[in-house]
């Protein structure tokens, strides 16, 4: 008899330990806090890459489904000075290792491949307790309660199952995103969309950084880097967005008009998110019953691996339940032994610190041809 598991938290990593366990006729539930999968918008576009988010799909048997959602185009890259200039391009091919797609896309994906009734929609964790035995009593808001057999927390940065393992939390990072939305961008925004080109832009700079990435839709989503403290940002009114944006234009004044037009010309108020991560090396001693996958278990500096970390993790754990039917122990050893050394590998992948002096078009171009060069020395 499988031991029954159950998730908390329907991202991406929760949902493809639940697709593979599916496969193995493994007894599933999913607790999700937010009401339905259409209560919030899912993110911008994910690079899924060949040697760890692709692997995780193929576990699932989702390689079919994924092929259409990836768009064309999108793996181009370009790095610009903060004065406009182009420092570095590189074309779609259609070649690459690292494919974009919507993350709500591929949630969706994940979503369609259970059977319906798999994620308990509406279920937000209010406590948690040790029964014993490898055994606890989630509740739930509202009063419900689920003893499980296994649980395993895939809820994210300010996971509430991190406790019964760690006693680590994240900690601010000193750096804050502001995402903006421009729309229809060709035609409404044409200097902007010209200097993102078709993929993703780069414009770093010391304590000032824009990313931006063309989406589906001609939609430019832009993620606007500041290194300040938190109450730097909460002095902000975000309730006014043409006052907020204008604030935050004024930090990145000498600029390159195509490249402030991202804050500037922006559709929507804008988003502030703030950046933790867990101590380096988080790890923990063996609890029964319990374990951790995605930012839940290694919350980290972005740097284009979170999501793809997440559902590898829950590919591999999926796997190794099904290999140890009878020993849930030596099935959570095994998992856990390898994503804290798989973790700990991608956390020295970090892109350069904001603050950094390197932190420019030209630093940023010197480390990807460092990168390339290891790559080389390594076959």
């Amino acid at each position: 008899m499988q031991t029954p598991v159950t998730i908390i938290g329907a991202g991406l990593g929760g949902l493809t330990l639940a697709r593979v366990l599916h496969l193995h006729a493994i007894p599933v539930a999913v607790y999700e806090a937010e009401s339905s999968p259409t209560a919030r918008a899912q993110g911008g576009l994910l690079d899924i890459h060949d040697y760890n988010g692709q692997l995780a799909l193929e576990t699932a048997e989702l390689m079919e489904g994924f092929g259409p959602l990836v768009l064309a185009g999108r793996q181009a890259m370009r790095v610009l000075d903060t004065d406009g200039t182009v420092v570095f391009e590189v074309a779609d091919d259609g070649t690459g290792g690292r494919p974009e797609v919507q993350r709500g896309d591929l949630r969706q994906l994940l979503l369609d491949s259970l059977p319906e009734g798999t994620v308990r929609w509406g279920h937000k964790v209010t406590g948690i307790r040790a029964l014993g035995a490898g055994r606890h009593e989630v509740t739930f808001a509202g009063g419900g309660t689920v003893v499980t057999g296994l649980l395993v927390g895939a809820d994210g940065a300010w996971s509430r199952v991190r406790p019964l393992l760690s006693a680590a939390e994240p900690e601010y990072l000193g750096k804050t995103v502001v995402e903006t939305y421009l729309f229809d961008a060709d035609t409404r925004h044409p200097a902007a969309a010209k200097a993102v080109g078709g993929g993703m832009l780069i414009a770093p700079s010391p304590g000032r950084e824009i990313f931006a990435h063309r989406e589906k839709g001609d939609t430019l989503h832009a993620y606007v880097g500041l290194s300040e403290p938190r109450d730097w940002f909460a002095a902000i009114d975000v309730s006014d967005p043409a006052v907020a944006l204008a604030r935050i234009a004024r930090e990145f004044t000498g600029w390159a008009p195509e490249l402030t037009a991202l804050i500037t010309e922006s559709d929507t108020a804008p988003v502030l998110r703030p950046l933790y991560a867990l101590p380096t090396g988080h790890r923990w001693d063996r609890v029964p019953g319990v374990t951790l996958l995605g930012d839940a278990a290694h919350l980290a500096a972005p740097n284009g691996e979170g999501a793809n970390l997440a559902m590898l993790d829950g590919a591999e754990l999926g796997q190794a339940l099904a290999a140890h039917p009878e020993d849930v122990e030596g099935a959570l050893t095994v998992y856990e032994e390898a994503m804290f050394a798989r973790a700990a590998e991608t956390e020295e992948d970090a892109m350069p610190d904001i603050d950094s002096p390197d932190n420019t078009a030209h630093g940023l171009v010197a480390l990807f041809h460092r990168a390339q060069e290891g790559a080389q020395g390594t076959r």
